[in-house]
């Protein structure tokens, strides 16, 4: 959740009219806007390393789709928790064919929001960047410092269409409490907040860079996929937020062993099954509606004048957008 009643682009002017919150645009045009805006709630699980299906789950069906973006990383899931709708994707799709650089991200994130997905909560295996944090714990971050290096597309402006939105608090609170409440009800051991590393891969860290993360960052944890899945999450008005899964020390920890892909999968096989338990738990949680400010992020994001906007970049952001340029 955005932190305060509601933040929009700070290039857009602010009046209080009658107790409503009233905008002018970058276009000039006032537009009035509902603090109690409710919004249908959908789920959507992005699986990482180790969760490439939901168990236990009714099937109702797999979607190819087909996005402005190239297709996602695989077919969508559709199955039924409970009485709730989860449409589910493995980011690295099926059999992990996809490296963390490799990864579309943008048509993953477009094809949830082509279902309707309002709450997009990944799960992704971590590095652990502190003492009291075990393998097997599990994390729920609410900040990121981006290590990646500017090779994966992280923005779905672009173009011709110039747009900002606010990146300040990265992880929906919202969900994230949701998401917590439902591992502490799975017994296991959860690590509220905290800052998630993000590089670039798909080599792990040099010691130095370890080292350097503990101290000059304070990172909790550290991945290869929030970024940039959680910018575009932001930019496509959904609550985003993870649930990382602890399985190594990385590589500064001095008495254990430096992180290695045989000691990963381990604790993965053992934590999937903890992490789809979790994840049912969370979709039942779930509210039936959200007034989240996540969910009206992008409103007045778009900075370029509807009409210097070429009709091909409006029908490649007309599912994002559409809403605010008719």
């Amino acid at each position: 959740m955005i932190r305060g009643p509601l933040e929009y682009n700070r290039l857009a002017s602010r009046d209080v009219v009658a107790g409503a919150l009233k905008y002018k645009n970058l276009c000039g045009r006032m537009e009035e806007v509902s603090e109690t805006e409710t919004t249908p709630v959908k789920l959507g699980v992005i699986g990482g390393s180790g969760v490439y299906q939901m168990d236990g789950v009714e099937i109702v069906g797999e979607h190819e789709i087909e996005t402005p973006f190239g297709p996602p990383s695989d077919g969508l899931v559709e199955t039924r928790v409970g009485e709730r709708t989860v449409f589910f994707l493995p980011r690295h799709g099926k059999g992990h064919r996809l490296l963390p650089s490799e990864v579309p991200y943008r048509a993953n994130v477009h094809a949830m929001k082509s279902a309707g997905v309002t709450h997009l909560l990944a799960v992704s295996a971590v590095g652990i960047m502190k003492e009291h944090i075990r393998p097997g714990d599990m994390v729920t971050p609410d900040q990121i410092f981006d290590r990646t290096k500017g090779i994966r597309p992280s923005t779905f402006f672009g173009d011709g269409v110039a747009g900002h939105v606010s990146l300040a608090d990265p992880f929906c609170d919202e969900l994230r409490q949701f998401l917590a409440e439902a591992a502490r009800s799975c017994s296991a051991t959860v690590h509220e907040g905290g800052t998630y590393v993000c590089m670039e891969g798909p080599q792990f860290s040099t010691r130095a860079e370890s080292h350097f993360y503990r101290n000059a960052v304070d990172a909790s944890v550290i991945g290869m996929t929030a970024i940039p899945e959680a910018k575009l999450a932001r930019e496509a008005e959904m609550c985003y937020a993870m649930l990382a899964m602890g399985t190594d020390y990385d590589c500064w920890h001095e008495t254990e062993e430096d992180v290695s892909v045989e000691a990963v999968i381990a604790i993965l096989r053992a934590n999937a099954e903890m992490a789809n338990r979790v994840v049912q738990v969370a979709a039942g949680l779930l509210p039936e509606v959200s007034s989240c400010a996540c969910l009206s992020a992008a409103r007045f994001a778009t900075i370029t004048s509807p009409e210097a906007i070429s009709a091909k970049a409006k029908a490649r952001l007309r599912l994002l957008y559409g809403k605010y340029w008719d």
